[in-house]
């Protein structure tokens, strides 16, 4: 070599589906690097072409012409550069997931994932077949890069095979999702793999939010000593340039610390702002109610949208305090959205009228509850349907998981933004929110939550408190634990119980929940799959 190797690492948001707007990104980014950077080589995340998860998309019968045309605009239109791309590779024998290596038109090399991820969100043996020792190892600059595909870095074959093929360094793209504590298991991998092997690794991961996954980016370039060269920013996009100097990188940017309340805040703001755009909503309307859940998204939705396309409502009952009414007009002034007041009592007495003879020998219980619950979600669709914007659910991870949430209510929606935050994570993110500037109340942050159906209503009337009623539920969702090994943590048995038999009973509520983003590491929906009707004893 006669110089260091210029590397960019293509940290972008591609939509799935989009194929030709895809293409079209990676046209531009791969021309930018080449003129503006004077790279030698572009590397773009994992399924860049389709984008990640395609999941059934895959097997449409227009797709593979569309993905090959893709594949020779890129060769045809970017020249002067090495181009790493992702793509869905359909062979005689079966599905591929794929990646090749464009140079002046030709394909310098073509590999194929081996190590197909089945597990969590994760669902790729559905439709790929894995690649058998094709670790692809390539010329560049008078040195051998070896190429591999995400998973592929988790396990130790891979690197051994690009290692023993004259491998100097490892490239591996990547559609990695984020979840609390996912940084810290990448760096875990990336030094082991260095470790082995021996290989620095160029570590490229896609952004953006896609339905119930959110990708954090993280892309990266570490040494074969385990010390990292360059970070990328999370969720930001960006083309990232490191030098190579045949053994290691040069020192390039590394992004600065951020705590992990910042990094979730930021993360569920792409969520919301991709799921509006990515489908056409003109904005998003919120139910404000003055409590900590609803003040979080709509503070998130502002974020993500800016004042202008959010509509936060207020849709107050009898039952609803004078200090609610208050903060949520007060958070509304702050963030500059517009704000409407529809009371829900003409409503409320017209569908318990209907039900005044029915009902006649049966005392009011949970049903005149959910009747005002239901009462705002007509309201809310009703004002979706006329007007376009999507409904975002307000509804946190401790209530979906108990049910304390009302179907056709405070469930109905396009989108749940903190439906995998436990309602401690949201404390948490509301006054990390405020630290940046006080948009929330701070005595929305103070008051005791209560879900106001009745009077002198509060959460722990019938649940646990969430000090105590988190712990135990991520004991029992995430960790997977049997009630025996959660009491003998140290919780009270009756809760416990009680707990465990509330997740279960709600299941069935769950599987009709709109999507939202994954933060946790075991989320509802896509990657928690129970049962409706089975019996589970103390498992």
């Amino acid at each position: 070599m006669t110089r260091p190797i210029k590397l960019v690492a293509a940290q972008i948001n591609l939509w799935v589906g989009d194929v030709d707007g895809n293409v079209k990104r990676i046209i531009d980014a791969a021309n930018t690097a080449r003129d503006r950077h004077g790279a030698d080589l572009i590397a773009f995340p994992e399924l860049s072409l389709i984008g990640y998860p395609p999941d059934d998309l895959l097997l449409r019968s227009g797709l593979p012409p569309v993905i090959e045309e893709g594949l020779s605009r890129i060769r045809r239109e970017v020249q002067g550069i090495h181009v790493a791309v992702g793509h869905p590779e359909y062979a005689r024998d079966g599905m591929y997931n794929a990646a090749s290596v464009f140079r002046d038109g030709e394909v310098i090399s073509h590999a194929r994932k081996q190590l197909l991820p089945n597990y969590g969100v994760f669902d790729e043996r559905r439709h790929f077949r894995p690649g058998r020792d094709d670790t692809a190892v390539f010329e560049l600059g008078g040195m051998r890069v070896g190429l591999c595909i995400c998973e592929d870095l988790w396990g130790p074959a891979p690197a051994a095979q690009a290692r023993r093929a004259g491998a100097q360094l490892l490239l591996n793209i990547n559609a990695s999702p984020f979840a609390i504590g996912k940084a810290q298991q990448r760096e875990a991998v990336f030094r082991e793999r260095a470790g082995e092997s021996g290989l620095p690794v160029l570590y490229v991961n896609l952004v953006g939010g896609q339905d119930d996954l959110i990708f954090d980016g993280d892309s990266a370039a570490m040494n074969g000593d385990g010390e990292f060269a360059m970070r990328a920013p999370l969720f930001e996009e960006g083309l990232h340039l490191v030098e190579f100097d045949g053994n290691r990188f040069m020192p390039a940017a590394q992004r600065a610390p951020r705590n992990e309340h910042a990094v979730i805040y930021k993360g569920v703001v792409q969520a919301i702002r991709d799921y509006v755009d990515r489908n056409g909503f003109p904005g998003a309307l919120i139910g404000l109610s003055g409590g900590i859940d609803s003040a979080l998204v709509a503070a998130m939705a502002v974020d993500a949208l800016g004042p202008a396309r959010v509509w936060t409502v207020s849709l107050p009952s009898r039952y609803t305090a004078d200090m609610s009414n208050t903060d949520a007009a007060e958070q509304a002034r702050r963030m500059g959205a517009k704000y409407s007041v529809l009371p829900i009592e003409p409503a409320y007495e017209a569908f318990t009228g209907v039900l005044a003879d029915t009902f006649a020998c049966r005392e009011p219980d949970l049903t005149e509850e959910n009747i005002q619950s239901r009462s705002r979600g007509v309201l809310l669709m009703a004002l979706s349907n006329k007007f376009g914007h999507v409904v975002l659910t307000t509804g946190n991870k401790s209530e979906m998981a108990v049910g304390y949430a009302t179907l056709y209510g405070d469930m109905c929606g396009g989108f749940a933004p903190i439906k995998d935050c436990y309602k401690t994570l949201v404390y948490g993110l509301a006054r990390y929110r405020n630290s940046v500037s006080e948009v929330i109340p701070p005595r929305v942050i103070e008051r005791p939550p209560t879900a106001e159906l009745r009077h002198d209503q509060k959460d722990s009337d019938s649940l646990p408190d969430y000090a105590v009623l988190d712990p135990i539920l991520e004991a029992y969702v995430e960790a997977q634990r049997s009630i025996p090994e959660i009491v003998a943590m140290g919780f009270d048995e009756a809760d416990v119980r009680k707990v465990a038999a509330l997740v279960r009973r709600s299941e069935y509520k769950r599987r009709q929940a709109p999507p939202g983003p994954k933060v946790t590491n075991c989320a509802f929906g896509r990657e928690r799959r129970y049962p409706i009707t089975a019996v589970y004893g103390d498992l």
